[in-house]
């Protein structure tokens, strides 16, 4: 088997439910793992070899992408006779490295599993809703999302605020409950501010601002999410009317685009650009031209709520 793809977090789970797999099957079954970034040459030899009594073996490899010519070389010749009671499994996260190989399982009909990074933003709350119907809870879509923006772009770190949800609390999950638990999550805290200003909702938004401030948060990354939006909403609007091959062009996930033209129909190019003139006044405020960088990121957040066409 080859697990192929960057998402760590499901590349583990398919190494781990295949040995849950063969475990099922017996109870006894000898799992060896490898390293193949130090591999030695000739394990794969030892460990996949023919045993006295037949008894299933696992054999996982992590790391091929960073394989020693030793491990290409075991594990090309093993492919050309495999050991019937042995489950080969080769881990690959990306690269060129060990293409050869990778090219061999392909063509000797290896089973392949895909562990590509989720980055739809609709894929991420999709995840976040399995993880939790798992656990046997249910949360509202905009929970959903509330967590999803708290965590962040880290799958592992999602999988695991859903499992502590689904722990330590009871009934539906509700924004409230989220709010509770990761609410104060720095790396969420400028987007959600961001968020708020673009939406025109000034008394969010300054609250939002005001409570990251408390807890710490620099103005600096928030006046850089403040920025980050605007640019977007720039970009797609720059694009109108000239078709999707210069949508694509923008280099934007189609999740940013759709979100983008939704916010852009309470935009005006007036408006818009007066906001971003409140935003880089504010960039060189927080960075020194101010002696009262909170002050200044406040008054940008609140020029650019009232910027938002009403």
């Amino acid at each position: 088997m080859l697990v192929s793809g960057a998402e760590e977090l499901f590349a583990d789970r398919a190494v781990e439910r295949l040995i849950g797999l063969a475990r099922e099957r017996d109870p006894g079954v000898e799992v060896t793992r490898l390293d193949a970034s130090e591999y030695a040459a000739g394990t794969l030899g030892v460990v996949a070899s023919p045993s006295l009594f037949a008894e299933d073996r696992v054999v996982v490899v992590a790391g091929v992408e960073r394989a020693t010519e030793g491990l290409i070389a075991d594990a090309l010749a093993y492919l050309e006779a495999p050991q019937e009671d042995v489950i080969l499994v080769l881990r690959h996260a990306g690269g060129q490295r060990g293409k050869k190989l990778l090219d061999a399982l392909r063509a000797a009909q290896s089973v392949v599993v895909a562990c590509e990074p989720v980055k739809k933003d609709s894929d991420k709350t999709s995840f976040a809703t399995a993880e939790l119907r798992r656990a046997g809870r249910r949360a509202n879509a905009a929970a959903v999302r509330a967590l999803v923006d708290a965590v962040g772009s880290d799958l592992r770190e999602l999988a695991s605020a859903c499992a502590q949800l689904a722990a330590d609390t009871t009934g539906a999950i509700g924004v409230d409950v989220v709010e509770r638990y990761y609410g104060g999550r720095i790396e969420a805290t400028g987007f959600r501010v961001a968020d708020a200003a673009l939406e025109g909702d000034a008394g969010q938004a300054v609250a939002l601002l005001r409570h990251a401030l408390a807890t710490g948060v620099d103005p600096v990354p928030i006046v850089a999410a403040l920025a980050a939006k605007l640019r977007i909403l720039a970009k797609v609007a720059a694009t109108r009317g000239r078709g999707s091959a210069a949508v694509r062009d923008l280099g934007l996930a189609p999740w940013q685009v759709d979100r983008a033209l939704r916010d852009l129909t309470r935009w005006t190019p007036e408006s818009l650009a007066a906001a971003i003139t409140a935003v880089a006044q504010a960039d060189a405020e927080v960075k020194g031209a101010s002696r009262d960088p909170e002050f200044a990121v406040e008054r940008a957040v609140l020029r650019v709520s009232s910027a938002r066409a009403r």
